[in-house]
């Protein structure tokens, strides 16, 4: 395996960070703020970010997240683990002004990939020109969300139409989208992982029913995660993205580089985060020597550079089977790097907070926010515990393999 980056992934590295420099990183408070104050059922984007969006169309760094070289730069997962880890060093604002915010990245790929002409024309090309937002509506209050196999959310087909009925929540980014990716049963009775569909339901469907904003570690305010509600939610046939029963599967060419993506930028996070500790162990002083003289804040840093250089190494090995052998086969790898980098940088990201005393779980450093939206990410796309379950089952299945072949040998 190489990680050598390419030419042209190191240019680009170097024309986003430079944007960042000069577009984002001055109104990134500002930006940050505005999201919460602006953002409504109307209103997809602020002011401040939609400026950002245009410098960022002008400079040719646009829809960056995108394999698909019709839609953009076309870059391998590797190549874009470089770019995703910059952009993720202002993880709340920058994804905007790059136009690879999730769950947008995630579903104008599955749109591309998965939806009908006129479904592109309708949905993919307003993501893709940035005019639109989307939401992606899985997870149920009632359900484990780890086991979409029991998912309830029903959509029967009467008279052309579907009719959706029941509840979903954490529909992330939900307020100010015109539309919803929602998985929905559609065959009850068949096997457990042919059930569902895909059905894209616009926002202002009738019966289509915002509940409330859920509250996420005490911020509940901007594009949010919501409550929903389906009642009735009555639209056409052709709504259905993908086949009939492919829900799953569509779920999962959406979840796998979804995952990865998450990873990618959580790097950036960790690494923003380290300077962050080293800059004030530098220039506090506690007992008349800086902290960076204190031997445990030694450990700090050192412990913190060892972990965001391995959770890299973990990302980039799965970057590469992605590109080299596909989702189906990287999926293992996925799993791994699921649970090893968020751990890894809320360990980081932990250890910044103390450096920085009282001050680190204010809002004036970024290191709360970075805690705060961050920590979901080893509930969100699958829980810890789910992806260790998958990874221990693959080396019983190894062990298990190993010593059928050793018996066979055995006997010939």
């Amino acid at each position: 395996m190489d990680f050598e980056h390419s030419e042209r992934s190191l240019i680009l590295l170097e024309r986003v960070r430079a944007f960042m420099q000069e577009h984002v990183y001055p109104v990134e408070n500002e930006a940050y703020e505005a999201l919460d104050r602006e953002v409504s059922a109307t209103t997809a984007f602020p002011a401040v970010i939609l400026e950002m969006r245009e410098q960022a169309k002008l400079a040719g760094l646009w829809n960056l997240a995108l394999p698909d070289e019709r839609f953009g730069p076309g870059l391998t997962n590797v190549e874009y683990g470089l770019i995703c880890e910059e952009i993720g060093r202002s993880s709340f604002v920058a994804p905007y002004a790059f136009n690879t915010q999730p769950p947008d990245s995630g579903n104008m790929e599955i749109i591309a990939e998965h939806g009908t002409a006129a479904q592109h024309d309708r949905w993919l090309e307003p993501l893709l020109e940035g005019t639109i937002r989307s939401c992606y509506s899985m997870t149920e209050p009632d359900v484990a969300g780890s086991d979409p196999t029991g998912l309830a959310l029903r959509a029967e087909l009467v008279d052309g139409e579907w009719v959706l009925n029941g509840r979903k929540w954490w529909t992330t980014n939900a307020l100010g989208a015109s539309v919803a990716i929602v998985m929905a049963v559609t065959d009850p009775d068949a096997a457990p992982h042919q059930r569902a569909s895909m059905i894209l339901v616009p926002t202002d469907t009738p019966g289509f029913t915002m509940v409330r904003p859920l509250s996420h570690m005490g911020h509940s305010a901007g594009p949010g995660h919501w409550e929903i509600a389906y009642e009735d939610c009555r639209v056409p046939q052709d709504a259905l993205l993908g086949g009939r029963g492919a829900g799953f599967k569509i779920a999962q060419d959406r979840l796998g580089p979804g995952r990865i993506h998450h990873c990618m930028r959580l790097i950036g996070v960790a690494e923003r985060a380290l300077e962050l500790m080293c800059e004030r162990a530098r220039d506090r002083v506690m007992f008349g020597t800086p902290l960076a003289d204190k031997q445990f804040i030694q450990d700090f840093i050192a412990l913190s550079r060892m972990e965001i250089d391995q959770a890299r190494l973990v990302t980039q090995h799965a970057a590469w089977k992605l590109d080299t052998v596909g989702k189906r086969e990287a999926r293992i790898d996925l799993s791994i790097t699921k649970v090893v980098v968020p751990n890894a940088v809320m360990n980081v990201v932990d250890r910044a907070i103390q450096v920085w005393g009282a001050e680190g779980v204010s809002d004036d450093t970024p290191l709360a926010a970075m805690w705060r939206f961050n920590r979901m990410l080893r509930i969100g796309d699958g829980a810890d515990e789910v992806h260790k379950s998958v990874i221990a089952r693959q080396e019983m299945r190894k062990l298990s393999q190993a010593t059928f072949a050793a018996a066979a040998g055995a006997g010939s």
